[in-house]
């Protein structure tokens, strides 16, 4: 069957199971969009505002539910847009396929309008990145491209396709997806056992979970694992609701806001378990904890093991694999001592800062409220700053893929495109995305694009009228010069949702709250909640930037 570059593409994506799309047209992709608007009935394409709005739209798409996230862009500009999106998708192990369009070959190299080396911008951001220059690759280019976003460690590749490639004709055969299997070929009967003898012979162990076991559809063994051996579970921000914020053995988020239970037991156990986590700086600070213990990693990406941590033995494979292998190798522990540590360490997690005396509006009252609220089927998709360390300190997370965050990049303005992807991918689900005013200020316009396709996420921004985060280090940093951190904004966020045909409310005060949200939950429209809170509120925990994790700084701390 001979067909265009253009059709080729879009039966290619209908193959690999594509039925959404997030993108921006122009001149480069107006074959493919032409293509698109004849599959209209098979493919759903969301028009963004900005095509990093529709980059991250796909990431919230693949986060949320673990499918491949798809956003195309024209040349020169439109791609370059993508760029923030796709480090985000990177940084995260986000699987994601962005496709950009390019001049005509003939064109390449020459300064031409709108053309720019797309491959050669996002090769440090990519697993992989394509140019299609032959219109005879362009298919099995495409099946490449999803085979290894999804495979092994995920993450986003780059197809960047020439105009000429999507108007010239070659034959089409329909192929399967090239299959992926779980990496498990490392995983032999050796290293479980010299890993099992590790575990079997510790009395106090610690298992630090990160994002990698939610990649791998692994937190069932993650909790059968913690179970079995009575071991305290400290999450990274990436593995938030991997296991229920309730759980027994979950001491919370561990490293700079981390609980003051998770950062204090890696300071006396003697056996770190890390599973799909990275040891990040933001995690391990200066590293003189890992001294006290012994260390075992299991991760698939083998470029993640003794990278920032020597480690004492390693798995490098599929972690659910790794885990049903391991578990029947390991003895029932009770650990009662050791539990009884956790115990009390547990009883610190809340500090004066937190507590909620008074009648300001606090974030602990609103996650409070949001988590009484949530029957199993809230997303909460956050910005950056502080208002995400909240959230993932204080909402009760119950299941995994529920908080869709940036957190290695840690990209203010992802949130809203993110939560628009992650509706779309679960109309079912009510998705929130909880917001700084300096972080919507951002990527704000996203909005237009809920209004436009009635997508009705609910959008809570914490307004203190301040770059809150940044604010924070210079109060306890910087002796309190706040530098171009006081917004002074007259923006009224209440009648910008309407100015955008949405909904706005305003919070002042604790009794509006519930109400507030109750109305906002039945309107089947996107909303918007100006929530007002304290420009002063701060974090805490807090571990300062390059100080021992132990060494905490809690609000008393500030009071002495």
């Amino acid at each position: 069957m001979l067909l265009t570059g253009a059709e080729i593409l879009v039966k290619s994506l209908l193959n690999e199971g594509v039925d959404t799309i997030f993108g921006y047209p122009g001149g480069a992709v107006l074959n493919i969009y032409d293509y698109l608007y004849k599959y209209k009935d098979k493919i759903k394409h969301y028009l963004s505002c900005h095509e990093q709005g529709a980059a991250h739209a796909a990431d919230g798409y693949a986060r949320s539910t673990g499918k491949v996230g798809v956003c195309i862009a024209t040349s020169g500009p439109g791609a370059t847009n993508l760029v923030t999106g796709i480090a985000t998708a990177y940084m995260d192990s986000v699987p994601l396929v962005a496709i950009t369009g390019n001049v005509s070959k003939d064109l390449l190299g020459k300064d031409s309008f709108q053309e720019v080396d797309i491959t050669g911008i996002t090769m440090p951001i990519t697993k992989h990145n394509f140019i299609v220059k032959d219109i005879n690759n362009l298919q099995e280019t495409i099946r490449k491209a999803f085979f290894i976003a999804r495979e092994g460690r995920p993450g986003p590749v780059l197809i960047d396709i020439p105009k000429d490639i999507t108007s010239n004709k070659t034959e089409y055969k329909d192929l399967k997806p090239l299959e992926v299997e779980p990496k498990s070929k490392h995983i032999t009967e050796d290293v479980l056992a010299e890993v099992a003898k590790y575990i079997n012979e510790s009395s106090k162990p610690l298992i630090y979970a990160g994002g990698g076991v939610i990649n791998a559809n692994a937190t069932e063994e993650l909790i059968n694992f913690a179970e079995k051996l009575n071991a305290p579970v400290a999450t990274t921000l990436m593995c938030r609701g991997a296991i229920p914020s309730g759980h027994r053995l979950n001491t919370g988020m561990i490293g700079m806001h981390g609980s003051n239970a998770s950062n204090i037991l890696a300071t006396r156990c003697d056996l770190i378990i890390a599973l799909g986590a990275r040891f990040s700086d933001r995690v391990i600070s200066d590293r003189e904890f890992i001294n006290n213990a012994k260390v075992i990693q299991i991760d698939v990406d083998p470029a993640e093991v003794n990278k920032n941590v020597k480690v004492d033995s390693f798995i490098i494979g599929d972690i659910k694999v790794a885990l049903q292998r391991l578990i029947p190798l390991l003895d029932d522990k009770k650990n009662q001592e050791w539990l009884n540590t956790v115990d009390d360490l547990k009883l610190l997690a809340v500090t004066k800062n937190n507590n909620d005396n008074g009648e300001e509006l606090t974030p602990k009252f609103l996650f409070e409220k949001l988590s009484d609220m949530d029957k199993g089927d809230f997303i909460i998709a956050t910005e950056v700053g502080q208002h995400q360390m909240w959230t993932a300190q204080f909402f009760n997370f119950k299941t995994p893929r529920t908080l869709i965050s940036s957190g290695g990049l840690g990209t203010m303005g992802f949130g809203l495109g993110a939560a628009i992807g992650a509706k779309v991918a679960n109309p079912e689900k009510t998705v929130f995305n909880i917001a700084g005013d300096g972080s919507f200020g951002m990527n704000c316009n996203e909005f237009a694009t809920a209004v436009k396709y009635n997508i009705p996420i609910k959008i809570i921004v914490m307004n203190n009228n301040a770059l809150g985060m940044v604010r924070q280090w210079q109060s306890l940093f910087y002796e309190a010069r706040y530098s171009q951190t006081t917004l002074d904004r007259a923006t009224d966020f209440v009648k910008l949702a309407e100015a955008f045909g949405g909904v706005g409310f305003r919070v002042e005060k604790r009794d509006e709250l519930e109400n507030v949200l109750n109305e906002a939950l039945a309107i089947n429209k996107p909303v918007i909640i100006d929530y007002r809170i304290d420009s002063d509120k701060k974090v805490f925990p807090m571990v300062a930037p390059g100080a021992p994790i132990h060494q905490i700084i809690n609000e008393e701390d500030l009071e002495c």
